[in-house]
């Protein structure tokens, strides 16, 4: 962030924020390259005003390149993003001033209080005074965390240092939030309070865009994009993607699952495939075939699952993968 941003300038982008009527995000044709690795090769979306979108993909999907590209911390090797009406390369200082951002690692320093932290993060934007601390309490108390302004952050628990972070991130009034893996690290009970403190944040308006490898988070998005190697493989609203096929998913355990699974492809004449060492089978009315199935392989089925479709059937539906996270990419070289 450019420490030299005033109070005046701030008040400024929010003005001119509150004018655009087009999506808050767009994003058009978008590549990214490492040398001759393509991290992303050629994504397109919107997020429009207001809504919660999430980016969900395995590591090594793209979402994080995507994420450093839209924070204006990576510069696309092609293609078109913008926040509010201003182009990520074109002007970098607007788009800034126009967005909050939260990152995956902690952001907060551990040997100041919560207070401490916001006031630091407001004398970046050239912030001061009695109304920097009046606006620093006011957010401390929205997140919950009011009662521990005064407490060092190394003495809060994960999921309140999250909170501290994401009220940093609105302490100049931006009307776009960025979140990067946001409940990574985070317990269950945390993560639940994550998604309460997201929805108070659409209801104010706020737009927030953030990865994830959760499949419950990306669930909760209103709508969300799957990410694999590059390229946006599902695009939409979570319940109609997961009932896009109409269908039930039959996961079925054997001490020989290959053998099975081409036994089941021959008799039934249905898609059959071999996933984390199961036969899965995608089919309506997934409870009624299942007596079938078993009368006609006796003693070759362990185990049976009947369940919905997730986002993850999507992935792997689309894909032809399950859902696994591979190995990080290796740092880019200097000039990459």
């Amino acid at each position: 962030m450019n420490p030299a941003i005033s109070v005046c300038q701030v008040a400024s982008s929010r003005v001119q924020h509150d004018t655009v009527t087009g999506p808050a995000i767009v994003v058009r044709a978008l590549e990214r390259e490492f040398g001759e690795r393509k991290a992303l090769a050629g994504v397109t979306f919107e997020v429009r005003e207001g809504e919660i979108f999430g980016l969900l993909g395995p590591n090594g999907g793209g979402k994080t390149t995507l994420f450093r590209i839209l924070a204006t911390l990576l510069p696309p090797t092609r293609g078109i993003a913008s926040i509010q009406g201003h182009d990520v390369v074109v002007d970098p200082a607007a788009v800034r001033r126009a967005i909050g951002v939260v990152f995956q690692a902690t952001s907060t320093d551990k040997k100041l209080t919560s207070l401490e932290n916001l006031i630091y993060q407001g004398h970046m934007y050239g912030m001061s005074g009695a109304s920097l601390k009046k606006r620093a309490m006011e957010l401390l108390e929205r997140f919950g965390v009011a009662d521990r302004a005064g407490e060092y952050c190394e003495k809060l628990s994960g999921g309140l240092r999250r909170r501290v972070e994401i009220a940093k991130g609105l302490l100049h009034g931006p009307k776009v939030l960025l979140l990067d893996e946001p409940s990574a690290g985070l317990d269950p009970g945390a993560r639940r309070e994550l998604r309460e403190v997201l929805e108070g944040l659409k209801k104010d308006g706020t737009t927030v865009l953030l990865t994830t490898h959760f499949m419950e988070e990306g669930a909760m998005s209103d709508r969300v994009a799957i990410l694999d190697r590059g390229l946006i493989v599902a695009l939409g609203k979570p319940d109609s993607l997961c009932a896009e096929s109409g269908t039930d998913v039959i996961s079925v355990r054997s001490r020989e699952p290959v053998k099975l699974k081409e036994a089941i492809a021959a008799k039934f004449q249905a898609p059959v495939s071999l996933l984390d060492g199961q036969v899965r089978i995608e089919r309506s009315r997934g409870h009624e075939f299942v007596p079938q199935l078993v009368e006609s392989f006796p003693g070759q089925v362990e185990a049976v699952t009947v369940s919905k479709p997730t986002l993850e059937d999507v992935f792997v539906r689309k894909t032809g993968r399950s859902f696994v996270e591979e190995p990080a990419p290796a740092a880019p070289k200097k000039g990459h």
